[in-house]
């Protein structure tokens, strides 16, 4: 989705949204952008984060790091609503820097929150959307296909839910859909409080994650009959992609 036809044209030829959507990060960035626009679209939101929804979305509070608590806030959610539709795992962290200057406690974190954590919401949902004919969307990053110095913990855990998610495609085909959304640069907080020097530069171009949730609610609502694998969606001079 890197052409001149805009997210919302997708969005708008689609289907309303009807089924109870879990949202990872969903109360800040494009977590956020992704819970308010599927429930424009008709879908009913939780909201699984270390804070609360500020759009007042039912929230499980919960650190994904801790994998198993994860686990059990997807089924307390589920089970509170009467079963699972679809999943987005918008949560993600980074700690800038060189591989010896980052403090192995955070490296390590980023990892657990970007991808076991991904993996953890993944499988605990998996009975309710396999009961649900459901749908996954997994976020990625640009950095997820491409190495750049000063992110080994960010490229390695998006590079992991690359291979995750292509793996779990293959091994969920007929039972749920799956789809890879990999972002460019967005305009969010995820950038705040780094250095300078790990900033987006003045006048870079960053997409409206409004903009990139609509690419999530097309993905949500395509047709039975097309299986939308991968989406990407960066601004036009993006040049982390390809």
């Amino acid at each position: 989705m890197t052409s001149s036809t805009s997210p919302s044209t997708f969005a708008s030829s689609s289907a309303a949204l009807q089924g109870h959507v879990l949202v990872t990060g969903g109360s800040s960035g494009l977590g956020a952008a992704v819970a308010q626009a599927v429930a424009k679209q008709g879908g009913t939101v939780t909201v699984l984060d270390r804070h609360p929804s500020a759009d007042g979305f039912a929230t499980e509070i919960v650190d994904l790091a801790d994998t198993r608590a994860a686990q059990d806030a997807v089924h307390r959610a589920a089970d509170a609503r009467g079963g699972l539709w679809a999943v987005v795992t918008a949560a993600g962290i980074d700690f800038p820097g060189r591989l010896d200057d980052v403090a192995a406690d955070q490296w390590e974190q980023v990892i657990a929150v970007n991808l076991l954590g991904t993996a953890a919401v993944v499988r605990a949902a998996l009975p309710y959307l396999r009961a649900a004919d459901g749908r996954i969307v997994t976020v990625a990053s640009t950095l997820g296909h491409r190495g750049v110095s000063d992110a080994t913990a960010y490229c390695a855990s998006k590079f992991g839910i690359v291979g995750f998610t292509r793996a779990l495609t293959a091994e969920l085909r007929g039972e749920v859909g799956v789809t890879l959304l990999t972002p460019g640069g967005m305009r969010t907080r995820f950038f705040e409080g780094r250095d300078e020097q790990y900033r987006p530069p003045e006048g870079l171009q960053l997409s409206p994650p409004e903009e990139v949730a609509e690419a999530v609610v097309f993905a949500l609502t395509a047709p039975s009959t097309s299986a939308i694998r991968e989406l990407v969606v960066t601004p036009p001079d993006d040049s982390s992609w390809p």
